[in-house]
């Protein structure tokens, strides 16, 4: 325990300037005889979220330690207890946390407050008009295509010759990195993250700041001040249109950026199965209860060309975007067909749009592009 809590306090917060085990970030630190740490770190909203992964790193590097995982919290949420002390028994289990006998070295697992607290304060959207329009790329679930709609239009609005940036919001299962073929640490500057850039596009993602086999265990809290953090300590610079790349459903991402900033406009991702189309009804209701304007119903997968005979073969039934589009009296701006080349291109960073444009999914995305274009300007004006 002792080596944990060295290698922890030479962890600093680079906002503080203190390190995390004397600033009573760090909690619960609990061992097993294999070598498996899993702690508590609780972070604030004006944190910075790399700690998280320089306190695992720093853990890691102890020798005789087989994993590690950190567990963060909102400070905000976290009921102060008493420490207690540890008891000088072997190594505990990892179901049986226990505090180490020093301050600064744990505490024990809160206890539940059975008062009733007041809600959190709402924060209020701030403007970001060097972002351009904010547009969300969403979908009712997984498994859609919407991460390759989203940078597939991306890459088409910046081929039209607009300043295009691309946020990966999906936090828990960032896939941009890969779609575009750019992985690498972002370096800082003014204290300001440079993002990495792809196909003309200005390019963020939590993919940038974790190991690929890190898990995202992060709540509603951590949710937002990623987001936050990504939107205003990112240097952009002057964009015309900002993607945002959203996690399936209707969760803490989609609340968090519509609480953060103004978004101008979501596209809906659906496939034509009517399981797609049910859940995709209900990511259009939420943006209409938080007044963010619908710019039209994707349907991807659409159909599959026949090589022989150029006909579609409707591989996964047809008219579900017409259906959501008509319920929801939204246009239906696109629909993709299934072409294999489509597939290709996210697993080997080369978007459609850019690597084979003269195909009939590449057309496609590039006039959908121009349709999210046409809607905003009849929205908002040019």
């Amino acid at each position: 325990m002792e080596r944990i809590t060295g290698a922890l306090a030479a962890v600093r917060n680079p906002r503080t300037g203190a390190d995390v085990m004397a600033a009573d970030m760090v909690r619960d630190i609990a061992t097993t005889i294999d070598g498996k740490v899993r702690l508590t770190l609780l972070l604030a909203a004006e944190d910075d979220a790399t700690l998280v992964r320089d306190v695992r790193q720093a853990v890691e590097a102890l020798a005789g330690v087989s994993d590690v995982r950190v567990d963060v919290r909102d400070p905000a949420q976290t009921e102060p207890t008493p420490a207690r002390r540890a008891p000088t028994s072997a190594p505990t289990a990892m179901n049986q946390p226990q505090a180490p006998a020093t301050g600064g070295m744990g505490r024990a697992l809160p206890v539940m407050d059975s008062a009733p607290k007041a809600p959190p304060k709402v924060p209020e959207p701030v403007a970001y008009p060097q972002l351009g329009r904010i547009i969300a790329v969403s979908s009712g679930k997984g498994g859609v295509g919407k991460s390759t709609v989203a940078v597939n239009l991306a890459v088409a609005l910046a081929k039209m010759g607009k300043r295009v940036g691309i946020m990966d919001a999906d936090i828990y299962g960032p896939n941009l990195p890969l779609m575009l073929g750019v992985d690498a640490a972002p370096s800082v500057v003014d204290e300001k993250i440079i993002p990495l850039e792809a196909y003309g596009i200005k390019v963020m993602s939590i993919g940038f700041l974790i190991e690929k086999e890190q898990p995202a265990i992060w709540r509603g809290p951590i949710v937002m001040k990623i987001l936050t953090q990504f939107l205003k300590d990112v240097a952009w610079g002057q964009l015309d249109y900002f993607l945002v790349d959203m996690p399936p459903g209707t969760g803490d991402a989609q609340l968090s950026l519509v609480q953060a900033t103004q978004v101008h406009g979501a596209v809906i991702v659906t496939t034509p199965q009517q399981v797609s189309v049910g859940d995709a009804l209900r990511g259009v209701k939420m943006f209409e209860r938080t007044a963010v304007p619908v710019l039209g119903i994707v349907e991807n997968m659409s159909y599959f060309e026949n090589p022989e005979t150029g006909k579609p073969i409707a591989v996964f039934g047809t008219g579900g975007g017409a259906r959501l589009a008509e319920v929801c009296n939204l246009p239906l701006i696109g629909q993709v067909p299934l072409d294999p080349r489509i597939q290709e291109g996210g697993d080997t960073g080369r978007p459609i749009v850019d690597a084979e444009p003269m195909s009939r999914a590449a057309k496609e995305l590039e006039a959908i592009a121009q349709r999210v274009v046409e809607r905003l300007v009849s929205i908002y004006g040019s």
